[in-house]
């Protein structure tokens, strides 16, 4: 571990990822709005996918994906138009979710590879996985990727996971249809709030 990175160094990388990881974004307000909505064991996919995912995307952006950005700038601005697109999508579908078990809307928890493949449009995950790489293993060797790879998903999971379970405490005052519909829409508009700084950006 230390000659891989030093010990000050991992443990600022650990802070920094728990802290990252804890902090409101699109993956923890929609595994709040999951939790809510399904309950923990039918979240379980969606952290799941989360933290793999997002854990792979580390690899990959490490292993060359960043170089891939810097040579066409003009991705930056397709990745932000599109993520925008599909947050707003996403919120919508939150909004719309109905009473827990109900099944109304045709609502059902993200799954596993949608969850996945979710954190390629998501703009504070890709913020998350090239600032770990640019700070944390800015040689970009593939032992030091796969080092903050593996730090930042034992560290990402269970943060994002503490978003199900608050959402799933919350459920039982949800029980009420007009309190649940206030609380999704509630949860799509700050969804849509963490695209500000995308948009503004």
């Amino acid at each position: 571990m230390p000659t891989l990175m030093p010990y000050d160094l991992f443990t600022a990388f650990v802070a920094f990822a728990f802290v990252s990881s804890i902090t409101p974004g699109p993956n923890n307000l929609m595994l709040m709005a999951s939790g809510a909505n399904f309950g923990f064991r039918r979240s379980v996919p969606h952290m799941l996918g989360i933290g793999l995912g997002f854990t792979f995307m580390i690899v990959l952006v490490g292993a060359g994906l960043m170089q891939l950005f810097d040579a066409f700038p003009v991705s930056y601005t397709v990745l932000k138009v599109f993520s925008v697109i599909y947050l707003t999508w996403l919120a919508w579908k939150i909004a719309r979710a109905g009473e827990p078990g109900s099944g109304s809307s045709g609502a059902t928890p993200m799954s596993f590879l949608q969850a996945a493949a979710f954190q390629w449009v998501n703009p504070k995950a890709w913020a998350m996985a090239l600032t770990a790489i640019s700070v944390y293993a800015p040689d970009r060797s593939m032992q030091a990727v796969l080092l903050v790879a593996l730090i930042f998903g034992l560290v990402n999971l269970p943060s994002v996971s503490t978003w199900t379970i608050l959402g799933q405490k919350i459920r039982v005052i949800l029980t009420n249809p007009t309190r649940l519909r206030a609380f999704n829409v509630t949860m799509a508009l700050l969804l849509i709030a963490s695209l500000f700084p995308v948009i503004t950006g």
